[in-house]
């Protein structure tokens, strides 16, 4: 079987190689699949993309058309595919049920030591070679601080866990309680979480039309003042220039974004400049904004779960026609 990878970058080509247990017939490409690109896929009978890869209508009737039965996405989420209308038209569609919630607990935990601890802040003073520690540097300890997870899957828990060993008094909220969550944290309602927390750490899913701009002004207002927010989630949950807003008004000590709203139009992309003044506005308030390409899951372990997962996703397709991870 013939299948097109989309979005490999070099380093992870190793990893698919060691993970083909079924010797499908593999094409790698660092490209992100498009409209622009179909002829890719020619001659192929499977696709496995990335969150970065665009999966719409124009896209799924070119596959169609070539008689490609499966578009796989080596992601959890799939906000960047049509789901509806590939199912419309026959197309197989799985998605991984997950991957090493410790990359993504890494990141949200490292963004929040830099801000919290001024990492960052003198980082940059000493680049400029200015060694002066100023007031601005005083630090609150970690041991000191409340964490909110808002989000207790497996990312907020592990999350959760890592806050906790390092002395953190740890809160959450989630739509459901887990009680494995409950060992290493205290749940509370999401007003008393935002009053609380002097960090917080976003780890729930984008659901569109339900909760788009969920960090807005008046969820930001709510937040403790000289608080610090992380989000390594999706970056359509979040308002940003409402973030930015609260940076310059210095409602927020700082701000750790592994996400953007319209990230497609920046991440794995060397640009001169931005056309949103906003994102503008936000890199250039660094070390207060930390602001990281989506680099959650780049990690060898997290990236070997979605090859694994994607894999093993079309083998049960093709040998069952169905699959559990289905879409």
């Amino acid at each position: 079987m013939k299948v097109i990878c989309f979005g490999v970058r070099e380093v992870e080509k190793p990893i698919f190689e060691k993970y083909n247990k079924y010797n499908y017939q593999l094409t790698l490409t660092s490209s992100s699949l498009s409209s622009s690109n179909l002829n890719l896929v020619d001659g192929h009978d499977a696709i496995i993309v990335r969150a970065s890869d665009k999966v719409d209508k124009a896209v799924l009737d070119y596959v169609k058309q070539k008689n490609i039965k499966y578009v796989l996405t080596r992601t959890v989420g799939f906000d960047h595919m049509d789901i509806a209308y590939g199912n419309s038209i026959g197309i197989k569609m799985a998605r991984v049920p997950s991957y090493s919630p410790t990359a993504i607990a890494e990141v949200a935990v490292t963004m929040a030591v830099m801000l919290s601890r001024k990492i960052a802040h003198f980082s940059f003073n000493a680049y400029n070679k200015n060694f002066v520690i100023d007031s601005f540097g005083f630090a609150k300890e970690l041991k000191n601080s409340t964490v909110g997870i808002i989000g207790t899957g497996k990312i907020g828990l592990a999350t959760a866990r890592m806050f906790k060993g390092l002395g953190s008094k740890v809160i959450g909220y989630d739509v459901y309680q887990s009680e494995e969550a409950k060992q290493v944290l205290n749940y509370e309602s999401l007003d008393n979480l935002l009053k609380e927390s002097d960090i917080i750490s976003f780890h729930i899913p984008y659901i569109k039309g339900e909760n788009d701009n969920f960090i807005n002004k008046d969820f930001i207002n709510k937040m403790k003042d000289n608080s610090i927010l992380i989000n390594c989630a999706r970056g359509q949950i979040q308002d940003e220039k409402a973030i930015l807003d609260a940076i310059l008004s210095n409602k927020l000590l700082g701000a750790g974004l592994d996400v953007l709203n319209n990230e497609k139009n920046y991440f794995n992309k060397k640009l001169d400049k931005f056309e949103d003044e906003t994102i503008n506005k936000l890199i250039s308030l660094y070390p207060r904004v930390l602001i990281a390409p989506h680099i959650g899951s780049y990690t060898d372990e997290a990236v070997a779960n979605m090859v694994e997962f994607s894999f093993d996703n079309l083998n049960e397709y093709v040998t069952t026609n169905s699959c559990k991870n289905k879409i």
